[in-house]
């Protein structure tokens, strides 16, 4: 097992709506799957939580000691405008239409300013990104075999999943709680609906029509795969017939991922995962993010500051911290004020791993056990055990803002440094370093050629008012006359302290 492990991890599965142990398929080696976006458009919030989520699992599994292949796949056919009744544009098809371009342009397009969003927020990038339209043979041979298995169906030049057949020994809707009965499609846009067996069936070949670009040569004659194929073709080439994670938004949970492991049972004969892992979803002042509400906020004009429900820009490291001061299984609320507080949330935290930096070389730490150690001790562990119970980063950032109040108080003098041994203080400084960088993947923000942010001009800001109010006026000014000697000026105002800068 892991030689780094303190107390076991636990994963939610979303199967078994409940927490169970991990135990992988063949350890060391861990196999995780995440679905990837479908590229016809700039990368958005959404995209910023399951990636974000999957990140952090993904390092923790490799500092836990497991060898971790992390696939995540790129959409770049198939899915069309209606996920869940199969009907309308294929949406990247749509999007060259209406843009005047090939489909491929769409999909390197917004591939690239996908890779550039999750790069920015410190996302590592997946050992295999697989395409859709790069595994059409994988896809054909998946169906082949649904077929000589008696789950699926053609009708003219169109491959639909025989469910009524599947119901027969599984159970359609185990994972979302859905049952079957109720699904019947609202939708008005009924086309191919009289050629299935039944109206839940769902494609995994679709007939191309004569307008449509995107085309494959098959056994059934020319047309695209179905969007719950693809995943289920690509996850079993990369990680075997059945393999440890698969993740994903709690949006896909149906029809996409209920539809994987119907087609994985239905060739293979058994599940394809162990786990199901499924981040929440994010809502934008409490509303559901719509772009017709005008409340759908892409990563570009966050980062910017360009969108009207913004009142500034905020970092890619302040929207990373804001994600994770929830559990993944939590919702996110996006507002101004839960950035705004996000952001001094997140510069405090770098205050006191920069403060941490320069205490660790102080020569007066006690060699003998101090009576601070167990507090240390205490918040170090807890960062452990957080993490294995279901990657809680709600719950480490708890207890890192606990070390983070001694390392401030280490500092200023509160807390004699007599009393923390020098084993603790270094098992502090590990802890830090690992949890705030290694396996949160936040990163000190980068300055200009003078060494400032705004973010740190804040911070400053805001520990001059905690001096101001503790009477610490030779701080204050203190602070005040060096940020002016490098060209900020504060001005103290009835609503706070704002600053200008010349440069």
């Amino acid at each position: 097992m892991p030689e780094k492990e303190v107390s076991k991890l636990s994963i939610y599965n979303s199967l078994s709506r409940k927490k169970e142990e991990f135990e992988p398929i063949n350890p060391p080696f861990v196999g995780l799957y995440v679905c990837g976006p479908t590229v016809y458009g700039d990368p958005h919030l959404g995209h910023a939580r399951a990636a974000v989520t999957f990140d952090v699992i993904y390092r923790y599994l490799k500092f836990l000691g497991y060898k971790v292949r992390y696939v995540r796949n790129i959409t770049d056919v198939g899915h069309l405008e209606q996920e869940e009744t199969e009907q309308g544009e294929d949406k990247i098809a749509k999007k060259a239409r209406l843009e005047e371009v090939e489909p491929m342009e769409i999909v390197q397009k917004y591939t690239i300013s996908y890779h550039k969003g999750m790069d920015l927020l410190n996302c590592l990038r997946p050992d295999i990104e697989p395409t859709a339209t790069g595994h059409i043979i994988e896809q054909i041979a998946l169906i082949k075999k649904i077929l000589d298995n008696g789950f699926g169906y053609e009708v003219n030049g169109n491959i639909y999943f025989d469910l009524e057949k599947y119901q027969q020994e599984n159970d359609y809707g185990q994972l979302s709680g859905k049952i079957l009965e109720d699904l019947q499609a609202g939708s008005r846009d009924t086309a191919g609906i009289d050629e299935k067996k039944s109206p839940h069936d769902f494609a995994l070949w679709k007939k191309a029509t004569p307008a449509h670009i995107m085309r494959w040569d098959s056994p059934w004659g020319e047309g695209y795969p179905g969007w719950h194929l693809e995943c289920t073709a690509m996850s079993l080439k990369y990680l075997g017939n059945k393999f440890d994670i698969h993740g994903g938004g709690l949006d896909l949970q149906f029809p996409h991922h209920e539809a994987e492991i119907a087609q994985c049972r239905s060739a293979h004969g058994h599940d394809p995962v162990n786990y199901w892992v499924h981040n929440n979803m994010i809502t934008i002042d409490g509303a559901k993010m719509s772009k017709s509400a005008g409340n759908f906020i892409n990563l570009d004009e966050l980062f910017e500051g360009r969108h009207e429900k913004l009142a500034k820009a905020y970092s890619p490291m302040v929207v990373r911290f804001l994600i994770l001061q929830s559990h993944y299984r939590s919702k996110i609320d996006f507002s101004n004020d839960a950035l705004s507080a996000a952001e001094k949330g997140y510069n405090r935290l770098m205050g006191a791993v920069a403060l941490l930096n320069e205490l660790k070389s102080s020569p007066d730490f006690s060699d003998a056990e101090g009576s601070l150690d167990k507090e240390i001790l205490d918040a170090c562990r807890k960062c452990n055990e957080s993490m294995n119970d279901d990657f809680n980063t709600a719950q480490v950032l708890a207890a890192l803002f606990d070390l983070s109040s001694k390392i401030n108080a280490l500092h200023n003098g509160q807390l004699s440094k007599t009393d923390l041994s020098k084993n603790a203080l270094h098992e502090m400084v590990n802890t830090v370093d690992q949890f705030v960088f290694a396996i949160l993947g936040l990163q000190a923000e980068s300055t200009g050629e003078d060494g400032l942010t705004d973010e740190l001009i804040e911070l400053l800001i805001e520990i001059r008012k905690e001096a101001r109010e503790n009477k610490d006026f030779a701080t204050s000014d203190k602070i005040r006359d060096e940020l002016q000697e490098i060209g900020v000026r504060l001005k103290d105002e009835k609503g706070g302290t704002r600053f200008e800068i010349d440069r």
